[in-house]
């Protein structure tokens, strides 16, 4: 058994690693025309733009200072530690933070742990672990730190532990063992605070019980505490990650209604909320309207509106506020120039994106795992498999493991030019790196064979996903019946259309698209009318894509203005803007 003195508490079965130093890496971006390197300014926090403008950060001061005791304070749900500072570890912490990430039987966990003195060092120690753990979303060993605590360890019962193990099981959709934390919480005598019951909020709506999320607010208001921001927010927050955003803006609302001070988290949501939805328009509004209220930005919310430009491939307009958040006086991290390397990339702009890629490290902030990522997709996007590949390479050589993501972007890239052989030897690569291609990777290669039209080897893989472990899903067969569609092949695409229910799935818009698509192509006025009719009738609204198919079935101006009329009379009518 290996033993490990620490002071003067053994702690069993820890191990200390070396740290192994990676290699630096300077990525040298160039202009469009391949052969220019991108000038910096030499001296740290300054730089000269694309537009030869001299910039300048203030770098922030970040303290260092260790909390005292965190009993009863410290930790703070949705901001680490009340101070906004994250202490650093002590040399305890750090090996006790390494063993419950390495060690997984909880026997041997507790047994260490009641190694350990009872004194405030080590609470301050287990809690400081407890949170780092949080942030690195290593949920188990929390629960079983946790639970150490409550149930074996000598310590008093604090409302922070308990508050650290309801997030732990709400993060693991275990809702029914956050209830039970919350009720032994009460049993113990300990008063909840408004963390709790957020945290609880969000495990009932990552779990998709809405009612009883209302419930906890009724109970709230019987014990005479208005829910405030913070609750509020973990509510919206909850109902985002559980896939309900209808429902999250109904509930900011409502927190407008009910006079609750909005905070700068809650307008960052709801611009998050926004952006994922392709509404930059609505984000913006949410930005402008934030200032009115003299509600602060911060980089968390510049990076969430730089992301909803980026999302729609406004380049220009995420630079724009890019910009902004250096003039208000914040420094952009990582997730910042990762945004705004994604805005550059879905523009159609790769240099442009290698171009950040290169001020980041510049600024000294080392490239993530997603930075790389948004390079291979950006080189991918634009035609260049090969630059996409050499980025996917670096990666690897710096000691990134790349992810089924990583692999997925490769895959993209080269299914764009049609290079079957290097899709297939990408898919390769990945069972032999551990990772079993999923649902997407598969749909990428059926998309590929049809496209090339090598229909029976797509039909291969429809067949190995049939029978193996993937979930059935609508995408799969949108894919399938838009080949046989563009094929000509009108009875298996009706065939396969009519095996939806049976498989229980509902066609979607894409569905009904793809299929209006193959007779539009062949100018079948009537069927494509048929069609569409019994899209309306199955509840499936058409959207933009669905027009445009319907009027390229047109072959006069009669049925142009027919199928327009219809069109206008449904917008009237319809909650989703249809563009005609």
């Amino acid at each position: 058994m290996n033993k490990l003195v620490v002071g003067s508490c053994a702690l069993n079965y820890v191990y200390i690693e070396t740290r192994s130093d990676r290699p630096s890496f300077r990525w040298v971006a160039k202009n469009s025309s391949g052969d220019v390197a991108i000038e910096k300014w030499k001296r740290e926090g300054v730089y000269i733009d694309k537009r030869g403008k001299l910039r300048t950060f203030h770098h922030k001061k970040l303290s260092r200072k260790r909390c005292g005791s965190l009993r009863g304070q410290g930790w703070k749900y949705g901001s680490g530690f009340v101070d906004g500072v994250f202490p650093v570890l002590s040399p305890t912490a750090r090996q006790i933070l390494d063993f419950v990430q390495k060690e997984v039987d909880a026997d041997r966990v507790w047994g260490s742990l009641d190694n350990l003195l009872t004194t405030h060092s080590t609470w301050d120690d287990l809690i400081n672990v407890a949170v780092q753990l949080c942030l690195n979303k290593k949920w188990d060993p929390i629960v079983l730190l946790c639970e150490w605590i409550l149930h074996r360890s000598s310590f008093q019962l604090d409302v922070m532990c308990f508050n650290l193990l309801i997030d732990a099981y709400g993060q693991k959709s275990l809702y029914k063992k956050a209830e039970s934390t919350y009720l032994e919480l009460l049993e113990a005598g300990c008063v909840p605070t408004e963390d709790t019951y957020a945290l609880l909020i969000k495990a009932y709506c990552r779990a998709g019980l809405k009612q009883k999320a209302e419930a906890i607010f009724a109970e709230m208001r019987k014990d005479g505490l208005p829910p405030s921001a913070v609750v509020y927010n973990a509510y919206i927050d909850g109902l985002v990650k559980g896939g309900n955003s209808q429902k999250a803006i109904e509930v900011f609302q409502r927190m407008k209604r009910d006079g609750c001070q909005l905070s700068t988290e809650t307008y960052t949501l709801m611009i998050n909320l926004y952006g994922k939805a392709s509404k930059s328009y609505m984000a913006l509004k949410l930005f402008d309207e934030m200032r009115r209220q003299k509600c602060k930005p911060n980089i968390c919310t510049y990076t969430a509106l730089v992301n909803a430009f980026a999302r729609e491939g406004l380049c220009e307009k995420a630079e724009e506020i890019f910009e902004q958040l250096q003039e208000a006086g914040l420094e952009p991290d990582v997730y910042a120039y990762n945004a705004l390397m994604e805005a550059y990339s879905r523009a159609g702009y790769p240099y442009g994106a290698a171009e950040v890629f290169s001020l980041m490290q510049h600024m000294g902030y080392e490239p993530d795992r997603a930075s790389f990522n948004i390079m291979v997709d950006a080189y991918g996007r634009a035609g260049l498999f090969e630059d996409a590949e050499s980025v996917f390479e670096e990666m690897k050589r710096l000691g990134i493991t790349p992810t089924m993501k990583s692999h997925m972007l490769l895959l993209s890239a080269y299914s764009r030019v049609g290079n079957i052989a290097k899709c297939e030897d990408i898919v390769k690569q990945m069972r032999k790196s551990g990772l079993e291609p999923d649902t997407f990777v598969l749909n990428s290669m059926l998309n590929l064979y049809g496209r090339l039209g090598q229909i029976e080897n797509m039909e291969k893989v429809l067949i190995a996903m049939e029978k193996g472990p993937y979930e059935t899903e609508i995408s799969t067969y949108n894919i399938l019946i838009n080949v046989y569609g563009r094929a000509g092949y009108f009875e298996r695409m009706e065939e396969l259309f009519q095996l939806l229910p049976a498989k229980n799935l509902t066609p979607d818009v894409v569905t009904w698209t793809s299929r209006l698509g193959a007779y539009s192509r062949r100018k079948l006025y009537t069927r494509c009318l048929e069609i569409f009719e019994e899209m309306i009738d199955a509840g499936c609204y058409p959207d933009g894509g669905t027009a445009k198919v319907l009027l390229s079935a047109c072959s006069s101006e009669d049925q142009i203005e027919q199928v327009t009329t219809v069109i206008r009379t449904m917008h009237k009518d319809m909650k989703t803007v249809m563009p005609v």
